[in-house]
């Protein structure tokens, strides 16, 4: 007793809180959940009467909550307990157990409530999509209407719902069996009738979805209830859904003509007469179309806004093609402007955007002129003076077509009158741009170009208000250095590309623009005192290149395909000026380096991997080069060092080269060598022995390598004579392995090998020292007495050397030593030829 007692405290503390919105919806079909479940559980076998009508009310209560808040399915149950509650208090109002005395009363009431929850049951049925069970339940009422003449109008709506609901589904045939039984229940009992107007209602929306479910099928149907509606209650919505209906199937003129005829009997609004005309003219009823928009006036003379029906007139006459009425009529309009019968704003705008419409669509034909006629209709609508962007609009899409007429003049006009109204427009400034290359006003030209630049950087002001693409600045620049291309005026454009290379996001656009640019200053590039095109290709539009390259790795529009691409032909670029500046070493270096540091961009093919190697040998060539210069040792020391750098990159590349294939007769082993025994040699490297250890290792090492070797060890700043000798000596070696040992070589090799051992002019010399130079000398006396090809001048030399070192002995004392020397020089004597008479 206590639950129940509480159960029903709970029920209608839910009751009282939701009439003071302390709960919503949701929250008080859970507490009626409860305490009707409490309640139910409660209760015993054999309930008084009254217990049972508490129960059925609860029930049927929170059965209806649960649909009302869209979960239909958790209502069944209740409604079914209040199903069976009603079962059980109809058998015992049978019974008179309680002994009631009316007892009828009580039986009504029970009719009442199983009518109610069968209408509760069809509305969770219709939510399911259980059309069946619906429509079962539906039947039930309205077998009980007979009884419970009152419900008509209740069940009438209910099925109306019905039909609402499953017409937003799309179920047409479900919708239109419950409009149809809206409607018949409607027509059971006029005294409770839902009435006249709700009947239409009823019947206009069987028809459309009659007309919508298949016109062609069910046209009849949709006819029959859209006139039936309109007998009901006329109204608007059932006389244009008439003409609609009619339209659709094909009716005749006549016929639609007096569907129109019933819109003269009401009281319709100016939108309701427009549409209705609009209608009828879209399905190419012409005549009845135009007769009825002649009509609307009469109507209408009072309307501020019947300026509106001539403009429907006039879009009408325009896609039929009848050009010259709508002209008239747009004249008509111009002439009551400025006679008092001005136009409402907002249908004036409507008339400047058909007016500009039309025009637009004669400019894409190339119509120029007609063109013009239609923005000239527009322009007279505003006054002399005024400011309007739309105006400096309106006078740019003049000047354009006056620039296509070859009007120059005109269109100047045109523009400077644009500029008056908004002078801060790229817009403008762009039209004043086309003028400019079309006169061929370069300075003009630029200066224009100049100033889109600037606004193309600021955000969009009044053209913001038509969602203009972010970027409109940088696309007019495209249009800009395009048309100055056309026009052959390269200064221009390439002004233009400039700013693009700068501020294009799009990299497809931007590498277009880059390329363009580089084309053009090419030329320019190897004239006389262009250093200035120089400059700007290596510092501006190659970094740009590089700088973008590297970018775009997170571009995800921009492909690796296009990124390789765009890279090899920047990279062929600028191997190809490298090669172009062989006579300006430092401009060689650098394009070099920049075709180099673009090849990083490319796939590591052969190919590729060739090219890099030698940019990089090329450029520590120069390096080298222009140590070689009268430079001050800061800079040679910065020359050399970068010459090891690239050289140190490049041993890299040709470690992967050489596994790429045969490099046998490849000469880059020998440069990298001697290139970077110059630059260590020249640094005054501490590591210079370390690395000459590995090239003495060499198997295969040349004697030509050797002998450079052996000059640059002593080629100022550098100074190696030990190294210098060793290789000098190993040099001599490999000349006497030679199978016909080259004499003229052989006799420079020895040359500075005693020069680089005996100097000039020094008489007290070590023993040990005097001992090797006399072996070089026996050396080269064994060559001369073996072959007739010695030099006689070398001959000469080492005859004169070795006397004149005996002489230098004779003067400090050394008798014996000079005696040997001095006759180690005459044994020479007998090798020399014509020269031999002049020395005995």
């Amino acid at each position: 007793t206590q639950v129940e007692e509480d159960a029903i405290s709970l029920w209608n503390w839910a009751v009282t809180k939701h009439t003071g919105s302390v709960v919503n919806d949701e929250q008080r079909a859970k507490l009626r959940f409860v305490a009707c479940r409490l309640v139910c559980l409660c209760e015993g076998s054999d309930l008084p009467e009254g217990t049972i009508q508490r129960q059925i009310l609860m029930s049927m209560k929170t059965g209806k909550g649960w649909i009302d808040i869209g979960k239909a399915d958790l209502a069944d149950g209740f409604l079914e307990i209040a199903m069976n509650s009603i079962e059980k208090l109809y058998a015992k109002l049978l019974k008179g157990s309680d002994g009631e005395a009316d007892i009828h009363v009580h039986k009504a009431d029970v009719e009442k409530n199983l009518f109610k929850v069968l209408s509760y049951q069809a509305e969770s049925a219709v939510a399911q999509g259980d059309f069946q069970k619906a429509v079962k339940c539906v039947q039930r009422c309205k077998d009980m209407l007979i009884k419970l003449p009152k419900e008509t109008c209740y069940l009438s709506i209910l099925c109306y719902n019905f039909g609402v609901e499953t017409y937003e589904w799309k179920r047409y045939e479900q919708s239109s069996f419950w409009l149809s039984q809206s409607y018949d229940i409607g027509k059971m009992d006029m005294k409770y009738s839902v009435g006249k107007e709700m009947q239409a209602k009823v019947l206009r929306l069987l028809a459309t979805t009659y007309f919508e479910w298949d016109c062609s099928l069910y046209l009849d149907k949709a006819l029959k209830a859209i006139t039936l509606a309109n007998q009901e209650n006329l109204h608007p919505a059932g006389v244009f859904l008439k003409v609609k209906i009619l339209l659709k199937s094909g009716a005749s003129d006549e016929e639609i003509s007096s569907a129109v005829a019933e819109v003269l009997h009401c009281d319709m609004s100016l939108d309701f007469w427009l549409n209705t005309a609009k209608l009828l003219l879209e399905h190419g009823r012409e005549s009845i179309g135009f007769d009825f928009l002649k009509s609307v006036p009469e109507r209408f003379q009072s309307s501020p806004d019947l300026g509106r029906i001539t403009l429907l007139h006039i879009e009408f006459l325009l896609q039929n093609k009848r050009e010259l009425l709508a002209k008239q009529k747009v004249e008509e309009i111009i002439i009551g402007h400025y006679t008092g019968k001005q136009l409402l704003p907002e249908t004036l705008n409507q008339l400047h955007i058909i007016l500009w419409d039309r025009a637009a669509k004669h400019y894409e034909a190339k119509s120029y002129s007609e063109a013009l006629h239609w923005y000239n209709y527009s322009v007279s609508f505003y006054t002399p003076g005024q400011i309007d962007q739309n105006l400096a609009k309106l006078q740019r899409n003049m000047a354009s077509c006056y620039l296509h007429l070859k009007q120059t003049d005109k269109a100047k006009e045109a523009a400077k009158e644009a500029e008056r109204c908004d002078p801060n427009s790229i817009f403008t400034k762009f039209s004043i741009y086309k003028i400019a290359v079309m006169e061929k006003d370069t300075d003009k030209a630029v200066e224009a170009v100049i100033e889109m630049g600037k606004l193309a950087e600021k955000p969009l002001q009044h053209e913001d208000k038509l969602r203009l693409d972010e970027n409109t600045g940088t696309n007019l620049l495209s249009l800009a250095a395009q048309i100055a291309l056309e026009h052959e005026q390269e200064i221009v454009a390439m002004k233009a590309l400039q700013y693009l290379s700068e501020h294009l996001q799009d990299f497809q656009q931007l590498f277009a623009a880059l390329k363009c640019l580089v084309r053009l200053t090419l030329p320019n590039v190897m004239a006389e005192n262009e250093e200035k095109s120089l400059s700007y290709i290596l510092n501006n539009a190659f970094s740009a290149a590089y700088k973008r390259l590297a970018e775009t790795s997170t571009e995800e529009k921009f492909t690796g395909d296009m990124r390789i691409l765009e890279a090899h032909w920047f990279r062929k670029v600028a191997w190809n000026l490298a090669v172009q500046f062989r006579g300006c070493p430092e401009k060689m270096r650098d394009f070099f380096l920049l075709s180099f540091k673009l090849s990083q961009f490319c796939p590591s093919d052969k190919a590729v991997l060739i090219a890099q190697k030698t940019c990089l040998l090329m450029a520590a060539a120069v390096d080298l080069e222009m140590g070689r210069q009268e430079v001050t040792p800061s800079e040679r020391t910065q020359l050399l060092t970068q010459a090891l750098q690239h050289l140190q990159a490049c041993k890299e590349i040709w470690k992967v080269l050489k596994l790429t294939g045969d490099f046998a007769k490849d000469p880059t082993n020998t440069l990298l060598l001697l290139y970077e025994f110059e630059a260590r040699s020249k640094l005054n490297d501490p590591t210079l022995h370390d690395f000459m250890e590995s090239v003495w290792e060499q198997p295969q090492i040349e004697v030509k390598m050797l002998e450079i070797i052996a000059s640059l060890s002593m080629e100022p700043p550098a100074r190696y004579p030990v190294l210098c000798k060793k290789a000098l000596k190993s040099a001599l070696n490999l000349h006497r392995k030679q199978t016909v040992m080259d004499a003229v070589k052989f006799s420079k090799c020895l040359h500075s090998l005693i020069n680089l051992s005996l100097p000039t002019g020094l008489a007290d010399l070590d023993a040990s020292v005097l001992q090797e130079v006399w072996d070089y000398f026996e050396d080269a006396l064994s060559v001369v007495s073996s072959t007739d090809a010695y030099p006689e001048m070398e001959i000469l030399w080492l005859m004169t050397r070795a006397w004149n070192t005996g002489i230098f002995q004779y003067t400090v004392g050394k008798y014996k030593e000079a005696e040997q020397w001095c006759g180690l020089g005459m044994r020479f004597l007998s090798h020399l030829g014509s020269l031999k008479k002049s020395y005995e």
